[in-house]
């Protein structure tokens, strides 16, 4: 997975057009629609705590986890400033190891496509499931292989932000559906000067088929998929899809 090391101190701007409240206002129907309760809830892979903090205002006790020291600064930065009482954990998914149980747990922003190897991403529900109430709710996104082959690709992609220009270059494998990203960030130093910085990482697409197997294979099972945000389900041409997820013995 991914460690964002120098996307880190960029990636709230780079991402600016993702409105993190309405993201958790749909989680939170979600998990209330199938049974669920605004209990203790684990964001895995949880970033900069944009998110996390967004279901604390919702009423939900919030641990969020992630592999990226430098993303956990920013995020432990926010909590002190916004008087946030989220628990950030430096874990990644596939070594999760908590105090007990959660009620509810999310994975947002594709995060798992970053996990490239199937054994890898089946330990990681492993360690969710293992840590999910019996009757807690599971519930993360994922990039589509459509996706990858017809939005992500072999494309360029230049954003030009104010504390930052960034040139994202993807280099797109349809046996396995992976797509190779090279980010190049140019920041503006005080003297006018611009310092270059780079991150390279991996996202693989899977399909449903495979999801289903992965998770089959922790003891979870999808009760729900949507198309991304939505209530609808998955289209031929969706580019992010929605898992609802429970235990097998339920």
């Amino acid at each position: 997975m991914a460690q964002y090391g120098e996307f880190a101190q960029y990636y709230d701007e780079l991402i600016c057009n993702v409105d993190y409240a309405a993201r958790a206002a749909y989680f939170d129907q979600l998990i209330k629609k199938f049974g669920g309760s605004r209990g203790i809830l684990l964001d895995v892979a949880c970033g900069t705590g944009s998110l996390s903090f967004e279901m604390e205002k919702l009423g939900y006790d919030v641990i969020g986890a992630d592999i990226s020291e430098e993303m956990l600064g920013i995020a432990n930065e926010k909590r002190y400033e916004f008087g946030s009482r989220v628990l950030f954990l430096n874990q990644s998914m596939q070594e999760l190891d908590l105090y007990g149980t959660v009620d509810a747990a999310i994975c947002a922003l594709d995060s798992v496509n970053h996990i490239i190897e199937p054994e890898e991403l089946t330990q990681g529900f492993r360690r969710i499931a293992l840590f999910l109430d019996p009757d807690g709710i599971f519930i993360f996104d994922a990039n589509t292989i459509y996706k990858h082959q017809h939005i992500l690709g072999n494309e360029t992609f230049v954003y030009d932000c104010e504390d930052v220009y960034c040139v994202w270059q993807n280099e797109y494998h349809e046996q396995n559906h992976v797509v190779d990203i090279q980010l190049d960030f140019f920041g503006e130093c005080e003297d006018g000067r611009y310092d270059r910085a780079q991150e390279l990482f991996c996202e693989r697409a899977y399909s449903d088929e495979e999801m289903r197997t992965m998770l089959l294979a922790a003891g979870l099972q999808v009760i729900a998929c949507y198309d991304s945000d939505s209530f609808s389900p998955p289209r031929p041409d969706s580019q992010r899809v929605i898992y609802v997820v429970k235990h097998t013995s339920k």
